[in-house]
């Protein structure tokens, strides 16, 4: 389980093609601190699974299905990347649940700067429109953000400086994919709600 409170900007050291997978190098010297095989690292919001770690880097395996419902496909050497290691138990929650299980991929539409923030439109997928509302929580390439304005194909978020600094979302620009993770308590509401629904109309 994740908080979607990015702990740094890593790297992508190395890309193997596996045929049916990827196995990709990162380095992240923060994350990597007690990293163990076995271990979830989330990169740009996807949980992965650490395979080795040999100093400030560790290698991790993305099967097809991962690659072909994310953005991991694109990356590449050299491409930066959110990093976050699972929250520990009794740990505050500084952002919202995230479980690392991209829901699908968005493209940064628009960027607009202001003095102290900026605010980015991003599409948003049918099939995930019905999650997202004004002032709800979003996960976008791993980051815990607010929807300030949620339309039927887009939505858009309010960029603070450290933000923009500290994350991958300072670096993108109009036509690169994001991952998107819905709020998990959406989804749940909706499937609670939806069997009362069917029970009732027995």
């Amino acid at each position: 389980m994740f908080t979607g409170i990015v702990e740094e900007l890593g790297e992508v050291t190395a890309v193997e093609d596996l045929g049916d997978a990827a196995r990709f190098r990162l380095r992240g010297p923060v994350v990597t601190q007690g990293a163990r095989h076995g271990d979830s690292i989330a990169v740009n919001g996807v949980c992965l699974t650490v395979v080795d770690h040999e100093g400030d880097e560790f290698t991790a395996d993305v099967m097809a299905e991962t690659l072909k419902r994310s953005s991991l496909g694109v990356l590449t050497v050299g491409s930066r990347v959110n990093l976050e290691r699972p929250t520990a138990v009794g740990a505050r929650l500084g952002g919202h649940i995230v479980q690392g299980h991209v829901d699908g991929t968005g493209t940064i539409l628009e960027r607009t700067p202001s003095e102290h923030w900026e605010v980015v439109r991003i599409s948003l997928p049918a099939h995930l429109a019905r999650y997202v509302v004004q002032k709800g929580s979003i996960t976008v390439d791993g980051i815990s953000l607010t929807v300030v304005e949620a339309g039927e194909d887009f939505f858009t978020v309010s960029l603070i400086p450290t933000t923009l600094a500290l994350t991958t979302l300072g670096l993108k620009q109009p036509g690169d994919p994001v991952n998107l993770e819905v709020d998990v308590v959406a989804k749940y509401v909706e499937r609670l709600l939806g069997d009362r629904v069917q029970g009732a109309d027995r």
